[in-house]
């Protein structure tokens, strides 16, 4: 069974290679590995060593502790906000569409967009 460290940072891996519209071939290439251990480290199947993470990374252009954000997911949180938030947002496809989306938008309309939605999530 993976740790689920282990998951985490391949879940990050993941959302962020899919954020920036990579394949796992071109990662893989990036890295010099094969895109079969891409797959591995994104479903939490092999552990990812520091030295590769650090490639990993570089290649998808963050530091490597954007890999471990987030992981302290066992602490409570205010329960009427989370009840309406996937456990996995990140893993959400609809979200991650939706992100995708919203930064795709110029930044002088996706302000106005961001204050529609908080506007818009205050009187739902």
């Amino acid at each position: 069974m993976a740790h689920k460290v282990d998951v985490h940072v391949g879940k990050r891996i993941r959302q962020r290679r899919w954020l920036t519209g990579m394949t796992q071939q071109r990662l893989a290439e990036l890295v010099g590995i094969k895109f079969q251990q891409i797959q591995k480290y994104e479903t939490g199947a092999n552990r990812v060593s520091a030295s590769r993470l650090w490639d990993i990374a570089d290649a998808l252009d963050v530091q490597v502790s954007f890999f471990f954000e987030g992981l302290e997911v066992d602490a409570p949180e205010d329960s009427e906000t989370m009840d309406a938030v996937p456990v996995d947002l990140m893993g959400d496809k609809e979200a991650m569409d939706l992100v995708r989306s919203y930064y795709a938008i110029p930044e002088n309309q996706r302000r106005r967009l961001f204050e529609l939605a908080r506007v818009l999530s205050d009187v739902a």
